[in-house]
């Protein structure tokens, strides 16, 4: 009998917990998600980043962690979890971040913040340059900055990826390292960035790295708020250098409400909704680690503790 602990919060817990009860009975596994458990009973556990549950070390027999979320920079340097964790990696997230990404990339090509209606009478006619001759940098080219830049690339756009390591891509140039960040930035018209949060991004958008940019580059974040310096991007904002930021993740969330960004005429803010996990796919992926892991194969997305993600 598999033990399965799902650590969530209320509201979220009795969602995946229902979806995960009906794919389960799929599989002819034998299982229970008990509400009252031993902890050195329980086999797995289904993870909520978020959630109440800090102290792992009494889960002795656990074989897997199996996270919700797709980033783990907030449970990685527990020192009590040293089961290994895996990271969620959901078709669900990839395309939500997709359509995301691909909407507001469009928003600022097309220029679709103007408003025409207030232009009383102006007919001055200016077309839109075309994809091909936008360049889009995908800084972080991971799983979802890949998925991302293909789309954006179907669709003609020039793009470019980015990452801290050296990648490489049939079609999409790449870059990597330092010298390779600021070659990217240089030539971006808008920049994407979906980096993880680590020690080695934290803050990776500076002053220093904002300069690299063509003066009215346009930034959208729908990665980690980790990423971005909030006092060189306003300086930026406020001197042109960055015409416009689209901010779907910030370090401190909610958003306070007397945060400047709220109200701020080039910033955009979204409540970090560009990729959610959605349960129903969501424990399709958890299924098949149990399953693996029953089987004595290797666990799908299992975290690099080292590279942090």
């Amino acid at each position: 009998m598999i033990k399965i602990l799902v650590s969530a919060k209320d509201d979220v817990q009795d969602s995946y917990q229902s979806h995960l009860e009906a794919e389960l009975k799929k599989t002819g596994l034998e299982f229970c998600i008990p509400s009252q458990y031993c902890p050195s009973e329980i086999d797995y556990i289904v993870y909520a980043p978020n959630d109440r549950l800090k102290d792992f070390s009494q889960f002795t027999n656990v074989k897997a962690v199996l996270s919700l979320w797709a980033g783990v920079e907030k449970i990685i340097s527990n020192p009590t979890l040293t089961q290994p964790i895996c990271r969620m990696v959901d078709d669900s997230i990839s395309l939500g971040m997709r359509d995301w990404v691909v909407g507001y990339v469009m928003k600022y090509h097309l220029d679709m913040d103007r408003d025409y209606t207030r232009i009383h009478g102006d007919w001055t006619q200016s077309a839109a340059p075309l994809a091909r001759e936008r360049r889009i940098a995908m800084i972080g080219f991971g799983e979802l900055g890949r998925f991302c830049g293909e789309a954006l690339s179907d669709l003609g756009f020039d793009v470019v990826g980015w990452s801290r390591r050296y990648k490489a891509h049939d079609t999409i140039p790449c870059f990597h390292g330092e010298s390779g960040l600021k070659e990217a930035l240089s030539q971006a018209d808008i920049a994407v960035l979906l980096l993880p949060n680590t020690p080695q991004t934290y803050n990776i958008i500076n002053a220093k790295t904002l300069a690299y940019f063509p003066k009215g580059a346009r930034i959208i974040n729908p990665g980690r708020g980790s990423l971005i310096d909030d006092e060189a991007l306003l300086e930026a904002l406020e001197q042109g250098q960055i015409a416009h930021a689209t901010l779907d993740v910030f370090k401190q969330e909610p958003l306070p409400k007397e945060h400047v960004y709220w109200a701020h005429p080039n910033v955009t803010v979204t409540p970090h909704i560009a990729a959610t996990t959605r349960p129903a796919s969501a424990v399709k992926v958890i299924v098949d680690n149990i399953l693996r892991s029953e089987a004595g194969g290797k666990l799908l997305y299992e975290v690099d503790r080292s590279a942090g993600y």
